[in-house]
Order: structure tokens, then C-alpha cells, then sequence
């Protein structure tokens, strides 16, 4: 049974935007609310993810700020912050509240800046980016995300013998994937070869194997379950999990298994009744190629150890047994942190509407997402499906 139904999406593209971050998260609601058929008028709550802004724009109450921009002043609005996994937090909290018969319509959404449009150059996000790492135990050594991330792929690389040439397949799959996707921040294909010779960031990981910093904005409308079909093509959200692990990372007993990533997505799959072997396709949170392999086991997707060969054998491409990230993931559609969670749901929803253009995977009834926060310190997984 679903837990609540999206009825509307909508999303900016990532990339770099000069505009205000209420302009540019009026852009994504209005294109949800257009595609919804409804108006403000017809909302009765909003969900609100932002990690950042008050450090890189001085900008903190922007809850208030972003519902008066799209004509919602005077309804609750709640914000949430939670790393990386902001927005995929606001959606899981928003579907509870449907589904408990709180709201029968609430907007969903997030908005980020991290270019140097924020008057903030690459080492100062990188600081801003690494406040989500232990304060005591990990900030004072330098430790950033390229080297956490790092650090879990090397791992896993000695307990399965993962090639950074395997690497490079994620980093090719994605780009290939983001140039049929007019959203994403970075449109050009690359090579194994391209990938392989480009300067090492933090080993194993070289720039190809790296996220871009982004802008953006992504916004979904969701009704409850017996409210949604009022509206044309309703798709279900029938099962949301949500897991937290060990932090600081010296302290988890295996650093290359994202326990979080497993518990969450043991709940979602319980909830929708359903398996990961059900799965059509995947939005993962690839801030890394190597957190792509990670999260490709964790949610079940494929065994213990073969997210490196799965993607070197083309069994997470398009054409696939199991696609993973064809709207190319945040590896080359980007990763405005804010927007990212309800990014992956927006992608969902168009490719289980059967909407989602030239990158339209074939026959598809069931699609996961998997959105992580810190050093896969949280994770959202969430399972949606077409309603029949």
C-alpha cells in the first residue's frame, strides 16, 4: 500500500546559477505545483531542506523566505538539515505526516549554492563541506570527504579487489548518462582512458571519480494515498527507510560497508513489500565513483564485492540488468547538497511516469533511491512505484 503518492516534480538545472536562493527554488516549486495541476493555495504544508546557506550566503531563515516567494505565506514550513542527505530527511518526514492524515498536500524541496557564485572559492567549501565531519576526532587532522570517501574505497578495494579501472567505468557509465539529461551539470562523455589519466585527488580517487560542487533546486508535490487519484499519473511511495552509523569513522567496524545504507534499506523494502531483486533501477548517491560500488551492494542490488565488476561489465548501464543513476547520478549531474535528495526523487517519478525523455529506461515499475548525509554517518532510502 503507498505510503503517500508524487503528483508533482520539478528542477532546476545543476550547475552554476548567479540567482538568489529564493528565485531559484521558486523555479522548481512552480514547475511541481505546474506539473501537479495545482496551485499554492492548495498546499497545506512544506518540507524544506537547506544545509549550507547560512554559512556560505548568510542566510539561515529561509523557510519563511522561500514560501512567501511562491505565495505559501502563513503555512507551517519546517526546515531540515542533515548533510547531504537534507532534502531525502524533509521528504521521509513530509511522507509520514500524509500518510498519519496531518496534511493531504504538502510541498517537498531543496535548494543549495556551492559555486563560487557565493562569493566562496574551492578551499573555503571544502572547509564548509568537511563541517560535517567529527569535530573533535576528524576536522583537526585535515580530513576531507575525497579522503573519507577514500579511505572506505581503498577498503573495500583490499577486501575485494575493486580496480581504480573499475572505478573509471562508474565515472563513464554517469557521464554517458548525464549528456541525455538537459539538467545536469556536466553534459560531455568521457573515457576509461580520460578517467584513468586525470590528476589524483585523494588515492584512489581522481578527478573524474569526483562530484562537481553545484548549484540547484529540486521540488515534488506529494498527497496522501487516497487523494492521488484526483491527479493524473500518481506514483507511489511505498516504503521509506532511514538509518543512521558510528561516527566518528575510526570507530565503525567495517568502514567499506555503509551499515546505515543496509538498515534503511531493510526498512523501505520490508514497508513496500517488495526486494531489492525487484528493483527495475537505482538513483544512488555517488559523491564518489567509489560510493557508487558501496551503495550498489548495500541496497542489495548486487553481491557482496561485485559493484566494482558490475560496473566494468555494463550491468549497471542503461541497457543493464540493473541501471544505476541514469540521470548520471550527482557524478555528472551535480550536487547542490540541499537539492540532491528530492533530485533523486524527481528522477523516480519521470522515469516511472514514463516522462523522462531521451533518457527513458524501457518497462520500468519499481526504482530505489539511496541518498547519503556525512561520512555515510545517515542514509534515506526510498522505494517508489508506478500505480497500476
Amino acid at each position: 500500500m503507498a505510503r503517500a503518492a508524487v503528483v508533482g516534480a520539478g528542477m532546476t538545472k545543476f550547475g552554476v546559477h548567479d540567482t538568489p536562493l529564493q528565485e531559484l527554488f521558486g523555479r522548481a516549486a512552480l514547475d511541481a505545483f505546474d506539473d501537479a495541476g495545482i496551485t499554492p493555495d492548495d498546499v497545506d504544508a512544506f518540507y524544506f531542506g537547506n544545509a549550507m546557506g547560512g554559512q556560505t550566503e548568510n542566510d539561515t531563515h529561509l523557510g519563511p523566505k522561500l514560501a512567501s516567494h511562491v505565495g505559501m505565506a502563513g503555512i507551517p514550513v519546517q526546515r531540515y538539515e542533515d548533510a547531504c542527505a537534507t532534502s531525502s530527511n524533509a521528504f521521509k518526514n513530509a511522507v509520514e505526516a500524509v500518510e498519519a492524515g496531518v496534511h493531504d498536500v504538502a510541498l517537498v524541496g531543496g535548494v543549495e549554492r556551492c559555486t563560487p557564485e557565493t562569493g566562496k572559492d574551492t578551499p573555503e567549501m571544502t572547509r564548509i563541506f568537511a563541517s560535517a565531519s567529527h569535530r573533535q576526532y576528524e576536522q583537526p587532522t585535515g580530513l576531507t570527504f575525497p579522503g573519507v570517501f577514500a579511505l572506505f574505497t581503498q577498503r573495500h578495494m583490499h577486501e575485494h579487489g575493486t580496480t581504480e579501472e573499475q572505478l573509471a567505468h562508474v565515472a563513464v557509465k554517469n557521464h554517458g548518462n548525464g549528456s541525455l539529461n538537459p539538467n545536469a551539470h556536466f553534459g560531455k562523455q568521457t573515457t576509461v582512458e580520460e578517467a584513468l589519466d586525470a590528476p589524483k585527488i585523494a588515492d584512489p580517487f581522481r578527478l573524474m571519480d569526483c562530484c562537481p560542487f553545484s548549484d540547484g533546486a529540486s521540488a515534488v508535490v506529494i498527497v496522501s494515498d487516497d487523494y492521488a487519484d484526483s491527479f493524473d499519473a500518481p506514483v507511489d511511495v511505498s516504503g521509506i527507510g532511514h538509518a543512521t552509523d558510528v561516527v566518528p569513522i575510526g570507530d565503525k567496524d567495517q568502514p567499506h560497508v555503509t551499515q546505515a545504507a543496509r538498515d534503511a534499506a531493510a526498512q523501505a523494502y520490508e514497508q513496500a513489500d517488495t526486494t531489492a531483486d525487484a528493483m527495475d533501477f537505482a538513483e544512488v548517491h555517488d559523491c564518489f565513483t567509489g560510493a557508487e560500488i558501496l551503495a550498489s551492494e548495500a541496497l542489495g542490488l548486487v553481491a557482496e564485492g561485485e559493484g566494482g565488476p558490475a560496473a566494468a561489465e555494463g550491468r549497471t548501464a542503461r541497457d543493464g540488468d540493473i541501471p544505476i543513476n541514469p540521470s548520471g547520478g550527482l557524478k555528472a549531474k551535480g550536487h547542490p547538497i540541499g537539492a540532491t535528495g528530492t533530485a533523486q526523487i524527481v528522477e523516480l517519478t519521470e522515469h516511472l511516469r514514463g516522462d523522462a525523455g531521451e533518457r527513458q529506461l524501457d518497462g520500468v515499475e519499481q526504482g530505489v533511491a539511496h541518498n547519503l548525509g556525512g561520512d555515510a554517518a545517515t542514509t534515506v532510502v526510498t522505494v517508489m512505484e508506478a500505480r497500476q
